[in-house]
């Protein structure tokens, strides 16, 4: 997947550049959906099959989410990051993408989603009926034939990060709820601080 980042990357930069150009005539609302629109929909294309991709690879989609986040907040290079990201209530890339994967998971347990994605899942029956089992909306984790790339299948590492989720989470009502769960539990886990359950207007 490394000439796809490659490919994003610069693409991402070349319309990074031209708001940077403009950044001093608008408002930092106004750039914001900038670069919601012209960048942030680029790194989320698609973006559930970069999961499992090598750190340092997906870096480079980091910076030019980091960058990003600079140029909304007119701060240098020399800032650290994690405050501005977390003010602007951004996953980082690596938490994107699995906000991606758990979404399209949900979808395909609740008949959102094509045939050919729901067929990949499977939930969990125990043999016996066991009260500590009923609605927990646990999936079959099946083993992959090859760790390099047989852990990226959806069919694998779907089940495998919507098992790690608390069960109340597994059990939301509506998909509205559940991406507004989701995010929050995501955003508490990689910043290790407790976030307010909201609806973020920015994401």
């Amino acid at each position: 997947m490394e000439s796809h980042i490659n490919a994003v990357c610069r693409s991402c930069y070349a319309q990074l550049r031209q708001i940077g150009n403009i950044r001093q005539y608008i408002t930092s609302d106004a750039t914001k959906s900038l670069v919601n629109s012209l960048v942030t929909s680029r790194l989320d294309y698609c973006n559930s099959l970069l999961y499992g991709v090598p750190k340092t690879t997906l870096n480079k989609l980091q910076t030019v989410q980091n960058t990003a986040a600079r140029i909304i907040s007119k701060t240098s290079r020399s800032f650290h990051i994690t405050p501005i990201l977390k003010e602007l209530h951004w996953l980082p890339i690596a938490c994107r993408i699995k906000y991606k994967i758990l979404t399209l998971t949900y979808k395909a347990q609740h008949d959102q989603t094509p045939l050919y994605i729901k067929s990949m899942l499977e939930l969990y029956t125990p043999r016996r009926a066991l009260r500590s089992q009923d609605n927990t909306m646990t999936l079959v984790q099946p083993r992959s034939e090859t760790v390099s790339y047989g852990d990226r299948c959806f069919s694998v590492c779907a089940p495998q990060l919507w098992n790690s989720l608390p069960v109340t989470l597994r059990q939301s009502n509506n998909f509205v709820s559940f991406k507004k769960f989701i995010k929050t539990y995501l955003l508490t886990h990689y910043y290790g601080c407790f976030i307010c359950i909201i609806v973020f207007s920015v994401f």
